[in-house]
């Protein structure tokens, strides 16, 4: 299979969180600061370095967090705040955790559509909630979340995951910046 190099391009915009504005913009501009930041660390990387592993035992690498970040999304977007009961993209009942377990099949290329069409049905679906709406869904734990808590999760999420990403980026070629 060719390597495909993922292009560093300006199309990774990431727009700094104004210091003025509002609660929900507040809370969706940092959102968006922190999916255009996983997008941003895996740019310039061929699907080969994307699969690299950060260190043994973990199986964590950069492009099982892209797929992860897609689940994420619908899981907590789709399922919870909106109902729709959508299946996993990558989980399995046999690897709970096959978004993050990757194979030489597993592109780039499919995992970044999949995300930014997870993203922007999740935008779509916000537009019609008010930030204490609760979701109309079902979360594992039986409990209610409102549109603020999801925002404030995903923010969590992503940050966490996008120091995970600094990490593996500096062991794939030693770059590193926010």
């Amino acid at each position: 299979m060719p390597r495909m190099t993922i292009p560093r391009t300006e199309s990774v915009s990431r727009v700094d969180p104004s210091t003025t504005s509002g609660e929900r913009e507040a809370l969706e501009q940092w959102l968006d600061f922190h999916r255009a930041t996983l997008a941003r660390k895996c740019e310039g990387l061929d699907d080969a370095q994307l699969r690299t592993l950060s260190a043994p035992p973990s199986d964590l690498n950069l492009l099982g967090l892209v797929r992860h970040m897609a689940q994420v999304e619908r899981g907590w977007f789709r399922n919870v705040l909106a109902g729709e009961k959508a299946p996993w993209i990558y989980s399995t009942d046999e690897d709970n955790d096959r978004d993050i377990h990757v194979t030489e099949e597993d592109t780039y290329e499919e995992a970044f559509a999949t995300w930014q069409a997870e993203i922007a049905h999740a935008r779509t679906l916000v537009a019609s909630h008010g930030l204490d709406d609760l979701g109309v869904g079902t979360h594992r734990t039986g409990q209610a979340f409102n549109l603020r808590w999801i925002y404030l999760h995903m923010i969590e999420e992503y940050a966490r995951h996008n120091g995970h990403a600094d990490l593996l980026r500096e062991r794939v070629d030693g770059e590193t910046g926010d």
